[in-house]
Parts: C-alpha cells; sequence; structure tokens
C-alpha cells in the first residue's frame, strides 16, 4: 500500500509544464529558474581536472575539508561573519540540505511557519517530517515583502521552525537586514529555529543580501551554486546548521546522501575561488532582463503591482483572463507557445497569477511578449 506521505505529497507544476513544453516545438520556457548562462570555464575544467585525477570515491559526508574551509571563507570574505567549516555539509544541492534541516529540527505535529506565497516544494518537504504549515500573508500591494508584525501574529509556543527566503522564489522580495533580525528575534522569544533559503544570494539588484548568520548562530542556512553560478545539474550545495545540531545532520547526511560527487565539490571549489567579476555581469543582465519584463506586463494591460527585488521571477495577476491560472498557462503555452507557472503551486496568494522567469535570454524574452500579446488580442479580457 502506498504511504500517506507519498500521497499527500503533491507534483511540482512548473517541472509538470517543463516535460509538456518539451513535447510540444518552438516554445519559449519561462517556467523554471534555469539560468541560460554557461558555468564558468574554470568550474568546468576543475571538475575535468578533478575526473582525471581519480577523485570518484566517496568524500567525507559532510563534504571536502577544501570545500568546507572555502565556503567559510566565502562567508567572512561577502558578509564579514566567522563561520566554522566544522557546521558545514555539503550537500547534492540545496533541497536535499532543507530536507536534512527539517528531519533535524521538525517531529509529526510542530509547527513550521512559512510566507505565501512561498517556494511550491516548501510544503511538500514539511508534510515529509509530519510537521504541519502556518502561513504568513504576503501582498503584492507592499512588494510581497514579509511584516515583521504578521510574523508575530503567526508564531507561537507551538512553533519549532520559520522558514525565510530572500531573494524569494516566486516573487523576487528581498529581506533587509533589519527585517531579518526582527525575525529573529521573534524566533527566539517563541524558541523557535529560523531556516533560511538563501540559494538567490548574489542575485539581488538594489541593496545587499543579508545571511541570517550576521544576527544568530542558532539558525539552519541553505545555499549552493546552481543559481549564481548557472550550475542546476551539477548538484552541489551546503548547509550552515547550529552548533547543537551539526552531529545530528551528519549522522542523517550519513544514512541518506552518503555524500556530494566528490569531483563536483573540486568544482564548487573553484567556483567560490573565481572571484565576483562572472556575477556582478550575470546580476547586471538579469537586471535588466527584470526591468523589460516589468514593462512588457504594462503593455499587456496586465498586473503586478510591484517590482521585484531578487533572483529572477515575477508574479504576474492573470485574475482578469478567462478561467483560473491553470487556463491561463494552458492559454499561453498552446496559443503562445510561451511556458509559464500556475501560480498556486506557490500558495493561495498566487493562486490568481502566473509565475514567469526571466532566465533566458532578452531576445527569447522580447520575443515571448510578443507572443503574449498577440494571444491576448484573441482573447477578451475583464473589465474589472
Amino acid at each position: 500500500m502506498v504511504s500517506e506521505r507519498a500521497t499527500r505529497t503533491t507534483p511540482f507544476a512548473a517541472m509538470d509544464v517543463l516535460e509538456r513544453a518539451n513535447r510540444m516545438d518552438d516554445v519559449i520556457h519561462l517556467e523554471v529558474g534555469e539560468p541560460d548562462f554557461e558555468t564558468p570555464p574554470a568550474v568546468t575544467e576543475a571538475a575535468v581536472a578533478a575526473l582525471r585525477a581519480g577523485e570518484t570515491g566517496y568524500t567525507s559526508s559532510k563534504g571536502k575539508p577544501e570545500l568546507r574551509n572555502a565556503i567559510s571563507d566565502y562567508y567572512d570574505r561577502r558578509y564579514g561573519v566567522d563561520v566554522a567549516p566544522e557546521r558545514i555539509v555539503v550537500t547534492s544541492g540545496s533541497s536535499p540540505a532543507l530536507l536534512l534541516a527539517f528531519s533535524a529540527l521538525v517531529d509529526p505535529g510542530d509547527e513550521v511557519v512559512l510566507t505565501d506565497p512561498h517556494y511550491a516544494c516548501y510544503p511538500n518537504f514539511v508534510r515529509q517530517t509530519g510537521g504541519r504549515i502556518s502561513t504568513v500573508p504576503l501582498s503584492a500591494e507592499e512588494g510581497f515583502r514579509p511584516r515583521v508584525e504578521a510574523f508575530q501574529r503567526a508564531v507561537s509556543d507551538e512553533t519549532e521552525a520559520l522558514l525565510v527566503n530572500s531573494p524569494a522564489n516566486p516573487t523576487g522580495a528581498v529581506l533587509d537586514g533589519p527585517t531579518l533580525d526582527e525575525l529573529v528575534g521573534i524566533a527566539d522569544r517563541a524558541d523557535a529555529t529560523v531556516i533560511s533559503d538563501e540559494v538567490y544570494h548574489g542575485l539581488t539588484y538594489e541593496g545587499e543580501d543579508h545571511t541570517v548568520l550576521e544576527y544568530t548562530d542558532d539558525a539552519f542556512v541553505l545555499d549552493g551554486f546552481s543559481k549564481r553560478f548557472a550550475m542546476t545539474g551539477w548538484r552541489l550545495g551546503w548547509m550552515v546548521a547550529p552548533p547543537d545540531y551539526v552531529g545530528h545532520v551528519n549522522r542523517i547526511a550519513q544514512n541518506t546522501l552518503i555524500c556530494a560527487p566528490n569531483f563536483v565539490q573540486s568544482a564548487g571549489i573553484a567556483a567560490l575561488g573565481s572571484g565576483d567579476d562572472f556575477l556582478d555581469e550575470v546580476r547586471e543582465t538579469y537586471r535588466e532582463r527584470r526591468d523589460f519584463l516589468v514593462d512588457a506586463v504594462d503593455e499587456w494591460d496586465m498586473s503586478m503591482g510591484y517590482t521585484p527585488g531578487g533572483a529572477y521571477y515575477l508574479l504576474v495577476d492573470v485574475s482578469d483572463l478567462p478561467g483560473d491560472a491553470f487556463d491561463a498557462a494552458d492559454f499561453f503555452l498552446e496559443d503562445a507557445g510561451v511556458a509559464m507557472t500556475p501560480g498556486p503551486d506557490f500558495g493561495a496568494n498566487a493562486a490568481e497569477c502566473l509565475r514567469v522567469s526571466y532566465a533566458n535570454s532578452e531576445e527569447k524574452l522580447r520575443e515571448a511578449s510578443e507572443r503574449i500579446q498577440r494571444a491576448l488580442e484573441r482573447v477578451e479580457i475583464s473589465a474589472d
């Protein structure tokens, strides 16, 4: 008999749309967060050299010491934060790191507070560990930035974990330092633990990224190489665990993950040592694409109500179109050849939206905009 855990796991709509779009001809992909940049050559060369050197065996479950030292140096260099390498666990992407965090922290029935909208997979990770979900509503009018007062109302003595994501998927919203500091205080007063998903760090367009580790050592931090180094298929990430949880996390990793691929860890060392010039250029390119797409949405006579501050997504309100968000996604895929993700996957407050990824070339974005505009001319939009 199939487990209740398995039956309660919902599909990942973005991947469902991708699979469907891949069976079609001439589709522009704006549904997944897949950077169109090439992995930096030095990273690829390091992986090839590691393979040739025979780096194909197991490593420590925590990861190569050289990589954990490089990650520790990264926190010192970028944020001025001292993170001991012993607190770092290297994983095969940031998603396994999230599952490790919940496995170490959440018992059946424990409450986990998420924002709404949120990354589509978060609720399924909570369900895998038997947790129950409480949400903090976000609105486009406030740029989808969480209000501290809303977290104060949501977090209680029953809360075990508070999960934040900045820059955020699917909204692109960015948490500033003072807000993160206040959220840490809310968690501390409730004896809860902050889990901070920072995988889109480095892709903030105004202001600076702030890690929660600037404000506390008692938080789980998830990060990785996929987004800013265009290494999605390499599957390499890491976790920084609170000191009291390191041993517990490592035991779970030993039994479930064994270790991240040896030669890919060498590629990660090269990525962190490659400097920020590559990322500066990538960030500016994404900023230009964001600005183009925000203007394009206005030309479609559709609504956003905010400008994303980071990552490479935006939420577009499609409530004026016939049907629901799934119907809108089907319409744009079938009639315009443009793949976008239905918003209900990201929570109730994204239910009337489509998530649009601008991790594609400006040429493709312009063509997608023209296709969408032509398709919209063939439908009646509500005058509400």
